[in-house]
Order: C-alpha cells, then structure tokens, then sequence
C-alpha cells in the first residue's frame, strides 16, 4: 500500500504540470483558450500493444497488454485496455506438481501527455478495472517436452485493479510512437485456498512491471 501510495503521489505531481502545460498548449496567438473539441485536428486516436516483465510470487512474469482510445487535444486519451499474464512454473513439493499463476485484467484508462509535440515526453497512463487470476498445474513428468505439458487449472478468483504507470514516449514518425515505461499493479485481496497454491497471499499480484509499449495512430 505504501508503494502504491508514493507511485500515486508521483503522478499526482506530474498531472499538476500536465495542467499547467495544457493551459499554455490550449491558448493560441491571440490568447483566446480553445476547447478540446474546438478543431478536428486535435482529435486522434490509437491502438497499441505492450510487453512488460514482471515479479510474481517471487517468479519471473510475463505481462502482454493491449489498449486503445480517443485522443482529445492531443493531450489526454480515454480508452478500453487489458492485460494477460503468467509467471514461471516452478515444482511444488507439497503438491508435488509444477504449478504457476495466469490470469489477466482489463478495464478503463486515461492517459494524460505531458508536451506531446516535443519528440521525447512522458505519458501517465493509469487503468482502473477487474480481472480474474487461476492457479495452473502441469502433470507432465519431463518439463523439457514443453509442447505436450497437460495444464489443468486448479483454482481461480475474481479481484479488481487499479495500475497507474508512466512511460517515455518518442515520436519516431506521426502515427508511430515507441514507449518505455514502468507500472505498478494493485488489486484486491485474492481468495485462493492453500490446499491449491500453498503458502499463497493474498496480496500475490501486487507488484511493479516494465517494458516497452508500441502505439500506432493518430496523435
């Protein structure tokens, strides 16, 4: 909770910079102030897809993810967006068995864009929403055969999320822009019984993620 705490002050931070470059982004030469729908040209949009590394359960994770909205003055894009994951399986004593952790989540966005003309700036994509994560085993005796694993899932359950991020956007052409950033991923309590996944928190999914993010579109 206190991580996600400082991760939220950071952004609150870099928002109330964000509102004070839109108040000098939105005024034109003759000092009127527009709306953000005033003109067509500073309605966009994009579709984009992410790679991300993760820690979960003390495991290597892998996150891919994928979102898209409606850009308004290119400054601030609202949006649909998800993720799926999985850690590494790794054997089980207890259950004798290799068992791992897969799931994914999706909700809202909204990403406000810090100097968005400039060629290098910084984005805070923040989604809130639901998901489910399932507990998953393998009965397959020899690991190295990886393409005739026999996964079963053992146990699941439903938690809400909330995950605010920051990225470094560059602008490598006008519909392309290459993303890195970071992330921090909080949900509620996950109720798994430990007779599936022993020793599980319930705390299991909270945790940081980096990597790379390609948008495609119109900013």
């Amino acid at each position: 909770m206190k991580k996600l705490a400082m991760f939220l002050g950071i952004v609150a931070f870099a928002l109330s910079v964000y509102a004070q470059q839109d108040d000098e982004f939105a005024k034109d030469r003759s000092g009127e102030i527009q709306t953000l729908m005033g003109n067509n040209d500073k309605v966009g949009g994009y579709g984009a897809i992410s790679m991300q590394y993760s820690q979960i359960d003390n495991r290597d994770a892998f996150v891919f993810g994928a979102r898209g909205g409606v850009t308004l003055g290119r400054m601030v894009t609202l949006g649909l967006g998800g993720a799926g994951f999985f850690n590494e399986t790794k054997y089980n004593a207890v259950l004798d068995n290799k068992i791992s952790l897969a799931g994914g989540y999706g909700g809202f966005f909204f990403e406000p864009v810090i100097m968005p003309r400039f060629p290098v700036h910084i984005s805070f994509p923040i989604l809130i929403g639901a998901g489910g994560v399932a507990v998953v085993d393998s009965n397959d005796e020899d690991w190295d055969e990886v393409w005739e694993d026999d996964f079963e899932s053992r146990a699941s359950d439903a938690f809400m999320v909330i995950e605010p991020g920051v990225e470094v956007e560059l602008n490598i052409t006008r519909f392309f822009r290459f993303c890195m950033g970071v992330s921090y991923r909080y949900t509620s309590d996950v109720d798994i019984d430990e007779t599936d996944y022993p020793g599980i928190s319930t705390d299991i999914l909270h945790g940081f993620s980096g990597g790379v993010t390609f948008k495609f579109g119109r900013f």
